[in-house]
């Protein structure tokens, strides 16, 4: 949900930074190493994509629970926005790791900046497309004619190669319309299909009342596409660190020890719902705790099962979603990436590390019985 100028504007900040020029063109190339605190702790920075809320709950729950602490971390969670681009504050050294969807994480490595995927969180898509029930949409064949919402800056290539798959073209067959990141215009019947994450704006929808009824919205009164199930997903939340970084044996050991606290922090809310639901409340989101228990609980679908263990950045699925990127044209004739991303661009390495550490402290890394909860939301998500 960033938008394409920005990643003109790290290119030009790496530029800049190639000729000495950072100071004049406002971009930091500030190298923020660790510093250990008075306890003896290492000071690290987390930087979001977004604003705290339940889609990276695990964090918080490690932060809360002590678990970065265990680890001799002393982890600070910085908020995302829409000004923010969590890639590039990772790749100038703002922020010792970052969270970002892969596509648009490698467009922006592709661009020079210098990251490695080092555990791939969500190990299945979240994005739909969301109709009423009376467009009768049902496929993506059946978006041809009609208004279809989509946020652009990299987030619609699974809409677009879901249509590309049905035999339409995005650029002629449907009118494509910019999508604020909320759900007005949906609800309003501007956009005939809007796009939607299963843990968002989906649940934002089923909070507001049908004026039909003067009830809540119900899953009944719409029709999902679900991109995912119609095999166009791409990989989305990962943890991303410093490539050049990464040979240093000090960062290192603290991306093991980092993720380590992290996917412990994603058991914890697997298997405590409504405690992460209040860690993250308190955290400061803006939603309410009905929004932020839903979202805790779509996100585990997410993450759980994870047969590999929680983390592992799985190839077919990294290649399945190099290859989207690589194919899917949006509306400008652009893809996500012109080429395959280089052998550093993820590594296995360092999970493979940290689910053994979880391993020897009894910690269930595959979630293989995890069963998701039934959440009832209520007006307005509070």
């Amino acid at each position: 949900m960033r938008s394409t100028a920005r990643r003109y504007r790290f290119r030009a900040c790496l530029a800049a930074a190639a000729l000495g020029l950072a100071a004049l063109t406002g971009c930091s190339t500030t190298d923020n190493s660790s510093t250990t605190t008075a306890n003896g702790l290492t000071k690290v920075k987390l930087q979001l994509q977004w604003f705290k809320q339940g889609q990276f709950a695990g964090y918080l729950a490690a932060l809360d629970q002590g678990f970065y602490k265990d680890q001799g971390l002393d982890v600070q969670i910085l908020d995302g926005g829409t000004d923010i681009v969590p890639q590039t504050v990772l790749a100038q050294g703002q922020a010792d790791y970052a969270v970002a969807w892969v596509p648009k994480a490698l467009a922006s490595r592709e661009s020079g900046a210098g990251i490695t995927d080092v555990a791939q969180i969500y190990q299945r898509s979240g994005t739909k497309q969301i109709s009423f029930k009376s467009q009768n949409i049902t496929t993506a064949a059946d978006l041809k004619g009609k208004k279809v919402g989509n946020w652009g800056y990299g987030n619609e290539f699974e809409l677009f190669a879901g249509m590309t798959k049905a035999g339409l073209n995005p650029a002629k067959d449907v009118t494509l319309v910019q999508q604020q990141f909320d759900m007005n215009a949906f609800l309003n019947h501007d956009i005939d299909a809007a796009q939607a994450m299963s843990y968002n704006e989906y649940a934002q929808v089923l909070e507001v009342k049908n004026p039909a009824t003067g009830k809540l919205y119900s899953p009944d009164d719409f029709n999902l596409i679900d991109w995912e199930s119609d095999g166009v997903g791409m990989l989305q939340d990962a943890i991303w660190a410093n490539s050049a970084k990464l040979k240093d044996p000090k960062y290192a050991d603290q991306t093991v020890k980092f993720i380590a606290a992290s996917l412990k922090g994603w058991a914890f809310c697997r298997d405590n719902l409504e405690k992460c639901r209040d860690i993250t409340v308190a955290a400061g989101s803006t939603l309410g705790a009905s929004h932020q228990e839903w979202q805790i609980n779509e996100v585990n679908k997410l993450i759980w099962p994870s047969p590999d263990g929680v983390g592992t950045i799985n190839k077919a699925a990294w290649d399945h979603t190099v290859q989207i990127a690589k194919t899917t044209r949006n509306q400008e004739g652009q893809t996500v990436l012109t080429k395959d991303p280089d052998a550093d661009a993820y590594t296995n390495d360092y999970v493979v590390k940290a689910l053994v550490m979880l391993k020897a402290q009894g910690v269930d890394v595959t979630g293989a019985g995890y069963t998701p909860k039934t959440v009832t939301l209520t007006e307005g998500g509070k």
